[in-house]
């Protein structure tokens, strides 16, 4: 069962969000708040498995809480989803930053709103399909959230460690990787919690844009699809 807090501060959304996700039969809504103090609080009480946050919210911003849910200094670190009417430059690489998992519009398809969820439950994470070659522009061009180089992190990362890096530029889970590499999950975890300080990075999707702007990745075109992956 994949336990869901939702944070928003408009009644409908949440109540929406709550009826959706509360439908399906592997999803448990555990907790709703209206304002981003409220969110962190029944965050660190409820410990979900995936936070949804708006953005713009009384008390503290969904970029504030999720920087305090899925940080860096989090423990534990809970997964975020952000699911805001805004794809202002500002949110969305500040989202980022925080080290969400995923970021969707609201105008998102419900069954696309669920699917996101569940992926970023299982470890993957999820960025709206219209955003994701502005993302990837972005960061090539900005070269600010990792300042560490291609050239650099090939004498920092062991053989075992660019060999996950390449796996989670591919979509795979922890999981995943662990049955492609014949490892436990414990072990992909444990390369993974050494390998994103090496980078300069703070999060599993923050790695993989590291990877294609440093080029060990090749670019997506126009018909490649947005998933990333994301924390786990």
């Amino acid at each position: 069962m994949i336990r869901v807090l939702i944070a928003d501060d408009q009644h409908l959304v949440r109540a929406g969000l709550s009826v959706l996700l509360g439908a399906e039969a592997d999803v448990e809504v555990v907790g709703v708040a209206a304002d981003g103090t409220e969110a962190l609080r029944l965050a660190r009480e409820l410990v979900p498995d995936v936070a949804c946050l708006d953005i713009r919210m009384p008390g503290r911003s969904g970029i504030e809480v999720a920087a305090e849910l899925c940080g860096p200094d989090a423990d534990p670190a809970i997964p975020v989803l952000v699911l805001t009417t805004f794809d202002v430059d500002e949110y969305l690489f500040g989202a980022l930053e925080a080290g969400v998992s995923g970021f969707l519009l609201k105008d998102t398809e419900p069954d696309a709103i669920v699917h996101a969820v569940r992926q970023v439950a299982a470890g993957r994470g999820t960025i709206d399909q219209t955003l994701t070659r502005r993302i990837m522009r972005e960061f090539v061009q900005r070269r600010r959230l990792h300042p560490v180089t291609a050239e650099r992190a090939g004498d920092l990362l062991t053989p075992r460690e660019h060999e996950i890096l390449l796996l989670l530029a591919q979509g795979m889970s922890n999981d995943e990787i662990s049955k492609t590499l014949v490892v436990e999950v414990a072990t992909v975890k444990s390369h993974l919690a050494r390998m994103l300080p090496k980078l300069g990075v703070r999060s599993r999707l923050q790695a993989v844009v590291w990877a294609y702007q440093n080029r060990v990745v090749a670019v997506p075109g126009p018909a490649v699809g947005a998933t990333a992956t994301g924390s786990s």
